[in-house]
């Protein structure tokens, strides 16, 4: 017999269907035809142990108990899943082949693998498992999927690597929340300060955000634009470039904030003769936009449609579990190169579902391959994009709708010509100062022709790219007269809020707010606060916890989500170290680094806070609104039993 074991229910029906008829449908496990029995997890069936289990002492949380560092982690049964747990327990004992159906990420890999290990199965048997990779739940992507499984022993990385992340996070949350829960109520705070590796950094980003909104101090700075007319009278602006002569009439970001200084470069410009210095026109092209993965799918969604991080997600997994989009917790943007084969099939169905995307559809060029298909860098699952299923997307409601319109729209546009235009610049040098204007005309329209037209705002219009001028025919050394010099007063803007869309940027690039440069060098390809199918979670938890408010798209720390943080030590809630551990846990998988090698790592880096934190014997709790310990303690495990939460 083959056992087929799937991460969920929905996965464990569509693999199902692909096998011989009639079926049995059993509780828990469905019987085919061929023998061949369908069995799933229920998300995850195994939890870590609580610290009480390793030592009945640690049920009193105290500061000299720490760290708590297990010896032999021991995993242990949910309560609401035992059953089902029950069900593979019977079922391995008779099956001849078992077959791995985990989702494809490093979640779904260890979520089946510690089921295997819980139950025993003896190394023997462990190395014949085959590992099925479903990224697409219709029927004929699940039969091409059982022709490419391979030995489950090749995703042994994948599942170290979601191994160490999950015993980290247990490490990390489990002693550093005790830590500063114990050190709070000695300094008079009866709650739980709830302390995550990936939560805490994220809130730490929007207080500051925050904080530096609040302490903004508005300073006038002023640029200078001169129109310059040629002798055939066309005109255009260009801005003036202060020269290092005037840095000290200058702020960090190169603007003038000495008004004197430019009322003296109008005043030289005004009706005078400039030099064409350099001239540069290149011929550019952008290639269509890359399918989605999950990260980039949310914030196009939260910048289009106001969803949600959470919302996304949510929806996403609808439409897949319709069998209307691949797999949706997907960090990859690329496709595998035999998939451009279904490409025809996949456009009829585009327009079949949706009639806004069917002219779209109707001008694109199947025969087109983009950059897109690209082996090399597909691991194990894809970019997200529609399937060949055909549904009535108005018996849907707006969400589902909108936002399988903007993975559909992706999808269509690498069957679309790159965007074609010419990039022109222009340097005039005018009374020894150095004026610049650019232009961008379009040749091609390309893809874009399918995607809306962003609106222009007052600030784009007034921006050194002019935005809708077109610069003349000019010619090097050409002379051009200054018709009229403009002094333009502006102030500086502070810092915006988080949206949806920028927080979840700030977590996928989270290199830009890492302090250390050689610690920024190397996150540039490997950064990332938390994982493609986490992020969504961690900011509803925050949310969840009082933490996190929204005014409108903007999100802001609340009163407790700023005391908590100004309560912690400063780099617990800065996102260096644990954008560390997001490089360390891509090399376990890339075979690059190794389990011990970073819980190792950890351990002394764990070692170090405590010792920190008992030195100073104490925290600042002052203005920390109470909280239930009751709801922390219940949200806290379920953080730690619950799949992608950090």
């Amino acid at each position: 017999m083959r056992l087929i074991i799937a991460e969920k229910p929905s996965l464990g029906r569509a693999i199902a269907d692909v096998l011989p008829r009639p079926h049995k449908r059993q509780d828990g496990y469905i019987e085919t035809a061929s023998g061949d029995v369908v069995t799933w997890c229920i998300g995850h069936l195994l939890e870590q142990a609580e610290p009480e289990h390793y030592d009945p002492a640690y049920k009193q949380w105290r500061f000299e108990h720490l760290p708590i560092v297990p010896q032999q982690w021991q995993l242990q049964p949910r309560k609401n899943t035992r059953a089902q747990l029950s069900v593979i327990r019977k079922l391995l004992k008779t099956a001849d082949v078992i077959v791995h159906a985990g989702d494809p990420d490093r979640e779904g890999q260890l979520l089946v693998d510690e089921v295997l290990d819980y139950l025993k199965l003896s190394p023997t048997r462990r190395k014949s498992v085959r590992r099925l990779l479903v990224n697409d739940l219709n029927g004929s992507a699940v039969k091409k999927a059982f022709d490419r499984m391979q030995s489950n022993s090749d995703y042994v990385p994948l599942s170290v690597s979601a191994l160490a992340r999950s015993r980290a996070d247990w490490l990390y949350g489990i002693n550093l929340t005790r830590a500063y829960t114990v050190l709070g109520k000695k300094a008079g705070y009866g709650g739980l300060l709830s302390v995550g590796r990936v939560q805490t950094p994220v809130l730490g980003l929007v207080v500051r955000r925050d904080e530096d909104i609040a302490q903004f101090q508005p300073k006038p700075y002023f640029e200078v634009f001169a129109l310059l007319v040629t002798d055939r009278g066309e005109c255009f602006k260009a801005k003036w470039q202060p020269s290092e002569a005037c840095q000290p009439w200058m702020d960090d970001e190169g603007r003038v904030l000495d008004r004197r200084l430019a009322e003296n470069v109008v005043s030289r410009i005004q009706g005078k003769q400039g030099t064409v210095s350099k001239l540069e026109n290149k011929p550019a092209k952008e290639s269509p936009p890359l399918p989605y993965s999950l990260s980039v799918l949310q914030i196009d969604a939260a910048k289009q449609l106001r969803m949600s991080a959470k919302e996304v997600l949510d929806v996403c997994q609808k439409l897949y579990e319709q069998k209307l989009v691949t797999y949706p917790r997907s960090d990859c943007r690329y496709l595998p190169v035999e998939h451009f084969r279904e490409a025809p099939e996949v456009l009829a169905a585009i327009r079949s579902n949706d009639e806004k995307l069917a002219s779209a559809v109707d001008g694109a060029l199947p025969d087109r391959k983009s950059k897109a298909w690209n082996d090399k860098k597909v691991g194990a699952h894809h970019g997200i994009i529609p399937t060949t299923r055909r549904a009535d997307l108005y018996k849907m409601g707006d969400r589902e709708r909108n936002l399988y319109r903007l993975i559909a729209r992706q999808y269509v546009a690498q069957f679309y010509p790159d965007h074609r235009f010419l990039a022109r610049k222009v340097s005039v040098t005018l009374e020894g100062g150095l004026f610049m204007a650019s232009s961008r005309e379009v040749q091609e329209e390309g893809w874009t022709a399918i995607f809306p037209r962003k609106p222009s705002s007052t600030t784009d219009k007034q921006s050194d790219k002019f935005e809708g001028q077109r610069l003349p025919e000019l010619q090097q050394g050409q002379t051009l007269l200054c018709k009229e010099a403009e002094l333009a007063e502006k102030q500086t803007q502070p810092p915006r809020p988080f949206t949806d869309a920028t927080l979840l940027s700030a977590m996928t690039g989270i290199a830009r707010y890492v302090k250390d440069t050689e610690i920024r060098k190397v996150l540039k390809e490997t950064d990332g606060l938390g994982t493609e199918a986490t992020r969504a979670g961690i900011i509803e938890l925050l949310f969840n916890r009082k933490y996190l408010a929204r005014q409108g798209k903007n999100i802001h720390a609340t009163e407790t989500g700023k005391a908590l943080i100004k309560a912690l030590p400063e780099p617990v809630s800065r996102p260096d170290m644990t954008a560390r551990w997001e490089a360390s846990l891509n090399q376990i998988v890339e075979k690059k680094g190794s389990y011990q090698t970073f819980m190792n790592q950890l351990e002394q880096q764990l070692l170090q806070l405590l010792q920190e934190a008992g030195q100073s014997g104490t925290i600042n709790v002052q203005g920390l609104p109470p909280v239930s310990p009751n709801r922390f303690k219940k949200k806290t495990r379920r953080r730690k039993t619950t799949r992608r939460a950090s």
